[in-house]
């Protein structure tokens, strides 16, 4: 009922083991805090919470319009949701190295289990557009090492972006990498990779966890997650997933709406009523709220 009874630092301390076990970690991407208690009745390993998807949410293109207390504050609805850990995108980190140092100790205060910082100028763009621009090493080592140097829970994932590859190629990205993890990054996530040998050079260069970005409609192909363990990659998210199967079914039913003036034809795709009342544990509320308001006091 209500909200995890998981704490915070439990789920960052779990999520860390698990990283440590060589499983590869599937974090499909939550819209909003209901699909993020989908995800776990589904029984993945974690919440992704996208920054392109924030964006969406409002109405605004992925190109860093949103705020620190914007994604902070709707990723603290996403994760308390959930006993899983939730892993948010902080794009840039809203700012110069001390701007960064306040994301990492905002998103910590809001219950997250980590999050990644991106070597794309500020403002940047989605990572599978073209025209990107990266910031110089200098740059982009001082926006981690503020991150490391200001997260309170050892636990806290800090993971480094980087989409130097679109702009320089492979070679300039396990550079790069390896210098952001000599900065204090826990993880790597590269974005952008053209198939699996890119990942599996990049796993077998570093000596942290790899993160693979599977977003459709992007540059990197839609492997499997065997594929991608087979590949050394040990995180693997699906972004915008399911806001896009969300959106395309919602523009469906408008149209059926449009055509047919009722949804009757629609109601096999539904989420049914009672898998609704199910997954936000309705039940519970009921029998709490009959305790607090049918109780006798005891006259001794």
């Amino acid at each position: 009922m209500l909200y995890s009874n998981v704490a915070p630092g439990e789920k960052r301390r779990l999520l860390r083991e698990r990283l440590g076990s060589g499983e590869l970690l599937q974090f499909p991407g939550a819209f909003n805090p209901l699909s993020a208690r989908l995800i776990e009745q589904k029984g993945f390993d974690g919440v992704y919470i996208s920054g392109a998807v924030l964006s969406a949410d409002l109405g605004l293109p992925d190109i860093g319009l949103t705020t620190l207390s914007e994604v902070a504050g709707r990723a603290k609805q996403i994760a308390r949701m959930t006993d899983l850990p939730a892993i948010v995108d902080a794009d840039t980190g809203f700012g110069e190295p001390m701007n960064v140092a306040r994301t990492i100790q905002e998103l910590e205060d809001a219950g997250l289990a980590g999050t990644h910082i991106e070597d794309q100028v500020n403002p940047k763009r989605c990572g599978h557009l073209d025209g990107k621009s990266v910031v110089d090493e200098s740059t982009a080592i001082k926006r981690i090492r503020a991150a490391a140097d200001a997260r309170r829970d050892a636990n806290f994932l800090i993971m480094a972006r980087t989409d130097i590859r679109a702009v320089e190629g492979l070679d300039a990205a396990i550079d790069r990498a390896k210098a952001l993890v000599d900065a204090g990054a826990d993880a790597i996530f590269p974005e952008a990779m053209r198939d699996l040998a890119e990942f599996e050079a990049m796993a077998t260069a570093l000596d942290v966890p790899i993160l693979a970005n599977m977003t459709e409609f992007g540059k990197s192909e839609l492997f499997s997650t065997a594929q991608l363990q087979n590949a050394g990659v040990s995180i693997v998210i699906w972004p915008v997933s399911l806001l896009r199967i969300a959106m395309g079914a919602a523009g469906r039913a408008l149209d059926t709406l449009n055509e047919e003036g009722h949804l009757t034809s629609r109601l096999g795709e539904m989420q049914h009523r009672a898998d609704l009342y199910d997954l936000i544990d309705y039940e519970s509320y009921n029998h709490f709220d009959s305790g607090v308001f049918n109780f006798t006091i005891t006259k001794e």
